[in-house]
């Protein structure tokens, strides 16, 4: 069993156990939907330059602790303070140690569009990050057939939110093409072995469509991996841990961003 495995076995058992009203998270989704800018994510994405998505999360299986009880708002102020595009949060509660809690203490301090990151597997699981206040959510291809994708994407759409479909070989491109994505984004480092490459943006963002807007995702710890990805047609720059180790947040997502 992989760690991706591991991760999807618990996340299953972990819904299983919820005692959800799922009336009531689809009344605070549509509420919730009601009250924000729709489709905010693919609009903070498709901004001239640079667009940083800047994360908050505490810990990864590759990494270990990254940050131990992270301070949401403060940590969202500062990516605000250096010009990020939008905010990611990982709410995997178990391996990754989030919350989605985090999305509203993050969305409120920065005024930043926000994606939340977990595992998602049922509908469930989009309707709460509506609710708690995600303006996006990501869908992992390789968790997900073209028939769902479509049917998680379309959900997400009809609540003014986008769906960002990560991939990692052409055979979950394939998918995430075939289920209608908008936003897709290439995960360099393999879940099942933690290998980063970040060729695999360049060889995937080549079999992308056109219209695509295209997020590359881990290993980006410099402008001059920036300026290569830009290169291979990449609009948004998703990065993490070496945003989070950083004593001057802001100033390392400026130094990203070329500003």
């Amino acid at each position: 069993m992989t760690v991706l495995d591991d991760i999807v076995a618990k996340t299953r058992a972990r819904l299983r156990e919820e005692a959800l009203d799922i009336e009531d998270v689809r009344r605070s989704a549509r509420e919730r939907a009601a009250a924000k800018t729709p489709f905010a994510f693919r609009n903070a994405l498709t901004r001239p330059g640079v667009n940083v998505i800047a994360e908050i999360k505490s810990a990864s299986p590759s990494a270990g602790t990254i940050v131990a009880d992270p301070d949401v708002e403060s940590i969202a102020r500062e990516y605000a303070a250096g010009g990020a595009a939008a905010i990611s949060i990982v709410t995997e509660t178990e391996f990754f140690r989030g919350s989605r809690t985090w999305i509203a203490r993050a969305a409120g301090a920065s005024g930043l569009p926000v994606v939340m990151k977990d595992f998602v597997v049922e509908s469930s699981q989009i309707m709460s990050g509506i609710a708690a206040g995600a303006d996006a959510i990501l869908l992992l291809a390789s968790l997900l057939d073209a028939r769902a994708i479509f049917h998680f994407v379309a959900l997400l759409e009809a609540h003014g939110c986008d769906a960002l479909v990560e991939v990692h070989d052409e055979e979950e491109l394939a998918r995430a093409v075939e289920g209608g994505a908008r936003i897709i984004g290439v995960n360099n480092r393999d879940l099942r072995d933690f290998r980063v490459d970040l060729g695999t943006s360049e060889n995937l963002g080549a079999r992308m469509p056109p219209d695509a807007i295209r997020v590359a995702e881990s290993g980006i710890r410099t402008r001059a991996d920036v300026d290569r990805l830009r290169a291979a047609g990449f609009h948004a720059f998703l990065v993490g841990e070496s945003l989070l180790r950083q004593n001057d947040r802001a100033a390392a997502v400026r130094e990203l961003a070329g500003e």
